[in-house]
């Protein structure tokens, strides 16, 4: 099959499946952003910016969000805690203190784990990484207080911010809809004994597309057995075709992918290894292509119709996933903290792998016609192109001994 017929195949992939604006195993998934005014100031007033990873296994890796907007008029920000806007700007027209930042259309990012205390607040200063809600709630949040002048000091007069962006590497991907005015934010004191609240709120909610972030795919699947010598590689030009351009045999000091004939960055590897009478086992391996790109806090989603019965998963972590609670057929992936949490670059270290055991379910198991094999894969949250399932490897339905 041509490049030009995989474009279309995965571009009718994404729009029917609503990946452009809906993600079937992550319905409600999106990046929300809440801006609560604390205080006012003589010029302006102080807020608290909170964002929350509502994606279920989708993370935001290294090197980090950028969080942009533009001001709807001549706004400055006078000092930010927990992030600091990555231009300062044109603040010529001031004397003696002069603003943090004088972009009309500032871009604001995260703080080191290393920044000074006295320039920290709560959950700010991850090096803007954010952690998928389905793996990890209290690190799926990221915070930063700003102080702002020019502005409106009564809730009246201030005039909300416009045009916001979220930016995500490798790709980007997110659309960010108008702030919206919600009812004022509630807080407990430290001692429990108190209830205060914002003096005004307003929220912004960001949703991902992968054909935004990229028009063609970026992994994709490959599958073996051991009743089968043969493996099914990844379809040729799963994410682009190869050419002396794009791709090097070695490693360069630019941004570039491991020549292969699938030219994906990630390949994701399912090798069934074992069929006994009660159980049955599965090594997945991922394997990084890119030269120059760490995938830090990645995620594996794989959907099977057996992993509801998933008894042992060594060098992972597991959580299941049920985007429809009738059924517990999905699960989420993910690595250990400092042991193989980061998918490090193309080369000797440039892989991960899990063993998994599965309980056979009498039901509905059937290793033969491709059953033993995943039916959807993703990989940091985007859909992996899957071998034909004509292609699949031959299994035999009989067990062995065990």
């Amino acid at each position: 099959m041509s490049m030009n017929s995989y474009t279309i195949v995965f571009l009718l992939f994404v729009l029917c499946s609503g990946a452009a604006a809906y993600d079937a195993l992550d319905p409600n998934g999106n990046i929300t952003i809440k801006w609560d005014v604390m205080s006012w100031t003589p010029d302006g007033y102080v807020a608290v910016v909170t964002m929350n990873n509502f994606q279920m296994y989708r993370p935001i890796t290294s090197p980090g969000w950028t969080l942009g907007w533009t001001w709807a008029k001549n706004e400055v920000i006078w000092s930010v805690f927990g992030a600091k806007a990555n231009e300062k700007g044109n603040c010529s027209m001031f004397r003696g203190n002069i603003p943090h930042s004088c972009k009309r259309n500032p871009a604001i990012v995260d703080l080191l784990p290393n920044a000074p205390y006295n320039q920290q607040i709560a959950n700010c200063c991850k090096g803007g990484v954010l952690e998928s809600m389905g793996k990890d709630p209290s690190a799926a949040l990221s915070a930063f207080q700003i102080v702002v002048g020019a502005a409106g000091t009564t809730n009246k007069t201030v005039k909300l911010p416009k045009k916001f962006t979220f930016i995500s590497p490798p790709g980007g991907g997110y659309t960010c809809g108008p702030a919206k005015i919600i009812r004022p934010t509630r807080f407990v004191t430290a001692d429990g004994r108190r209830m205060t609240q914002a003096m005004m709120t307003w929220r912004v909610v960001c949703t991902y597309s992968q054909f935004l972030a990229s028009p063609k795919p970026t992994c994709c699947v490959s599958l073996s057995s051991f009743h089968n010598a043969s493996i099914t590689p990844c379809p040729s030009c799963s994410c682009g075709c190869r050419n002396s351009s794009n791709c090097v045999t070695k490693g360069v000091k630019k941004p570039v992918l491991q020549c292969t004939k699938h030219m994906c960055p990630v390949n994701v590897h399912w090798h069934v290894k074992s069929n006994y009478n009660k159980y049955w086992s599965v090594k997945m391996t991922i394997t990084n292509f890119n030269y120059r790109f760490n995938y830090t806090k990645w995620t594996l989603v794989v959907q099977h119709p057996n992993l509801n019965k998933a008894t042992q998963v060594s060098s992972f972590l597991y959580k299941p996933l049920m985007p429809n609670l009738s059924t517990n057929d999905t699960a989420l992936f993910y690595g250990r903290k400092s042991y193989n949490d980061v998918l490090m670059q193309a080369g000797p270290k440039g892989n991960v792998h899990s063993d998994l055991t599965l309980q056979k379910d009498r039901k509905t198991l059937a290793l033969k016609k491709g059953w033993a094999f995943p039916r959807r894969v993703y990989f940091n949250g985007n859909p992996c192109v899957m071998p034909s399932p004509e292609s699949y490897p031959y299994l035999p339905n009989s067990a062995g001994t065990r």
